[in-house]
């Protein structure tokens, strides 16, 4: 069976005074059947890793494919696992377009997040355009074919679909849609790596969306910043 993963992406929020809450979700998912993660901006990472956490494994959001170089203002993989994350995301939506990262630029960012040692979130998702046109499929599985490198295993990597129009937009993939990506996903995935759905999960969907066959967790945006909105959605999960 695929591991459940209950993970947080603060994006660009957060300062050292609000690591209280990452406090605040460890004590809250400690006896729960799920894997716990909150992908932080960089300056958090070293401060969250000297926290005295029990459960909850701490992620980056993004690394450069170099371990070094004339890079200014990026960071490596072999930096984040240095400052103590264990899970970095590559692919997310905002990053191929704030930044106009390619399905290549996400395949050398997952091997480069490999060969630090850390696990891989891997994002992919469609526009509203392309669901509309009926390409959602074929979209999906043309970013896997071009950002998901050889040797990809459930050890080292977590697919996460998050359809761009459901990102912080309250709105929320149909249980239907979902379904249908994520049957599709485990089909071409196999069976053992965790499937992730994100785009607005809250504690009032998280239920519903955990109870569909292949979906095994998810990552999670505003929802993740307080214990209080996130705990919920961990709690649903590991009684799914």
């Amino acid at each position: 069976m695929p591991q459940k993963y209950a993970a947080g992406n603060w994006k660009m929020n957060g300062l050292v005074t609000d690591l209280t809450e990452v406090l605040e979700i460890d004590k809250g998912v400690a006896d729960l059947a799920c894997q716990t993660v909150i992908c932080l901006p960089a300056t958090l990472i070293y401060a969250a890793d000297g926290d005295p956490r029990q459960t909850v494994e701490i992620g980056g959001q993004y690394c450069h494919p170099a371990a070094s170089g004339a890079h200014t203002g990026d960071i490596s993989a072999e930096m984040l696992a240095e400052a103590g994350a264990s899970y970095v995301i590559t692919g997310h939506s905002e990053r191929r377009t704030d930044h106009g990262e390619t399905d290549a630029d996400v395949r050398a960012q997952t091997e480069a997040a490999w060969r630090a040692g850390l696990v891989a979130i891997l994002c992919i998702g469609e526009t509203l355009d392309q669901r509309e046109a009926g390409e959602t499929l074929s979209v999906l599985m043309s970013q896997i074919d071009g950002s998901l490198p050889e040797g990809a295993t459930a050890e080292n990597t977590i697919l996460a679909y998050e359809p761009v129009w459901a990102i912080g937009t309250g709105k929320v993939a149909t249980p239907d849609q979902v379904a249908e990506v994520h049957d599709a996903l485990r089909e071409k995935l196999g069976p053992e790596m965790s499937l992730l759905y994100g785009g607005s999960v809250k504690a009032a969907n998280a239920a519903e969306l955990f109870a569909l066959t292949n979906v095994d967790g998810a990552l999670v945006g505003g929802a993740s910043l307080k214990a209080a909105d996130f705990v919920p959605i961990a709690k649903a999960l590991s009684e799914s």
